[in-house]
């Protein structure tokens, strides 16, 4: 008994590229959370999920760009923040 549908190859994406996907999502997701709080951790990680991303050859290309400016983004704002302030952290 056979309880799933044979998979059909040419329907079917292979792995690797919905796991780009993925990675572009998260990245764009991460870099625009990052503008509010931990940018100092979750811009560096949206722009190596950008990077990763974009390298592999996503699909979502364009989210992935968005993933990428928003993590540099999320660096500048730190910068600017600690540059005014003289420390690691902000508060607004």
């Amino acid at each position: 008994m056979r309880l799933t549908a044979p998979a059909n190859r040419s329907t079917t994406r292979p792995t690797g590229i919905r796991d780009t996907d993925g990675m572009a999502v998260a990245s764009f997701v991460l870099g625009l959370l990052g503008l509010l709080v931990l940018n100092v951790f979750l811009g560096p990680i949206a722009i190596a999920l950008a990077s990763v991303a974009l390298w592999r050859g996503t699909a979502r290309r364009g989210r992935a760009l968005l993933g990428l400016g928003l993590g540099v983004a999320d660096l500048l704002v730190l910068a600017a923040f600690m540059a005014t302030d003289n420390t690691m952290s902000w508060s607004l």
